[in-house]
């Protein structure tokens, strides 16, 4: 059975995927998450995470936005991006501890982003959780 860290590893994928103008991703999303073997309890977590982070797009965008502090949003890279709009979803929709969302994130950033991105994502996603 797939863990919850890799359920959002997966909904991380799709995100990206979405945020390359793969717009339809969702109707493939079920496809994608068995290939990742993310069944059951874990799918449906996965699709709520997924689906939740699109339907807040625009305001998660603006939240994350607002904490950036030497950053411009349209520079941040696609992966961190995602990252962060999931984190950003849990803490501030989803309501899931923040300190467990930002050690996901973080354990994300190490695994598919670039080494700087870690640091990076903490500060925003902590930033961010801070209003909560």
């Amino acid at each position: 059975m797939a863990t919850r860290h890799q359920a959002r590893t997966a909904v991380v994928g799709l995100l990206y995927a979405y945020d390359l103008g793969n717009e339809n991703i969702s109707k493939f999303s079920d496809e994608i998450l068995e290939e990742d073997k993310i069944r059951n309890k874990q799918r449906e977590f996965s699709n709520t995470l997924f689906t939740g982070t699109i339907e807040n797009l625009e305001m998660l965008d603006k939240e994350i936005e607002e904490h950036l502090t030497e950053w411009d949003f349209n520079d941040i890279g696609k992966v961190e991006k995602a990252i962060m709009r999931l984190g950003a979803y849990e803490i501030l929709v989803a309501k899931t501890d923040k300190a467990i969302i930002i050690n996901e994130a973080v354990e994300l950033a190490k695994t598919l982003a670039d080494e700087k991105s870690p640091k990076f994502i903490n500060g925003v996603l902590d930033a961010l959780g801070e209003k909560k």
